[in-house]
């Protein structure tokens, strides 16, 4: 019996040894991994050359996963965010994705190295909604027939119900490749300065001919490309974020009124 029992202890002991065999290495794992850890612009270079040929490191950090670095590069004016893992062995690209807090830290991450400076842009003809007295200006690169911008123009409609000290400054952006018919409704929309027109392109409306012969579009069309916005809509905060896409009007506030 007593044989039985030592027996029977030993083969608990083992049986949580094999179950859990990460419970010390998770204790170690709360110390400052880069102390054991290390990793040169040369080891990053060799290891995303593959995946990401000619592309400017910009930085390497610890990732929020314990076990990667987190990479910036710059391709062509665009920057980007990858990973690669402590062994050097695996370079990892994609999202990661904090599910409790349903947050996407690799695009928040993405959006804080991609900020840029708002006063490069010229607003003195872009379509204003809003009051031009209001403290927080927001600029959006728009297409008038782009499906997802119409979705976001109502959406900034409902903050504009909502807030006073917000205002939206609206600059053409015809992605003529995708809508063919957008370079013309954005000449007529900016040469009548008018935004009765651009809820009617939106609208499905036919538009008028242009009334003037302008440069802004093609300016806007330019600056959008050296600033590395390619989709629409693109929302430029206050504080210089870039967030690109459709955001409903709450999640837009909560955007802007967030501590840079």
């Amino acid at each position: 019996m007593r044989k039985f029992i030592i027996f029977f202890f030993i083969l608990i002991f083992i049986s949580c040894f094999f179950v859990f065999p990460y419970s010390y290495s998770d204790e170690k794992c709360e110390h400052d991994c880069t102390k054991c850890h290390q990793i040169t612009n040369d080891d990053v270079q060799t290891l995303i050359k593959e995946a990401f040929p000619d592309a400017k490191i910009l930085e390497v950090r610890p990732a929020q996963i314990k076990g990667l670095w987190e990479i910036s590069i710059d391709k062509n004016g665009k920057k980007g965010i990858t990973y690669v893992d402590f062994s050097k062995k695996m370079v990892v690209s994609g999202s990661i994705f904090n599910i409790e807090t349903k947050t996407n830290l690799t695009g928040e991450r993405l959006s804080s190295i991609s900020k840029i400076d708002p006063s490069q842009i010229p607003l003195e003809e872009a379509i204003l909604m809003g009051e031009k007295t209001s403290s927080k200006k927001v600029i959006v690169f728009t297409d008038p027939e782009c499906p997802y911008c119409k979705k976001f123009h109502n959406e900034i409609k409902k903050v504009l119900e909502k807030r006073k000290d917000i205002a939206f400054y609206i600059k053409m952006y015809p992605l003529i490749k995708l809508h063919p018919k957008s370079y013309e409704k954005s000449m007529a929309i900016v040469c009548g300065k008018s935004l009765n027109l651009l809820d009617d392109s939106f609208e499905g409306k036919t538009l008028p001919e242009p009334t003037c012969k302008t440069s802004e579009v093609d300016e806007n069309i330019k600056l959008a490309e050296k600033l590395g916005i390619r989709g629409t809509p693109a929302i430029i905060l206050p504080d210089g974020t870039v967030i690109p896409g459709y955001k409903d009007a709450d999640s837009l506030i909560s955007m802007i009124d967030k501590p840079s």
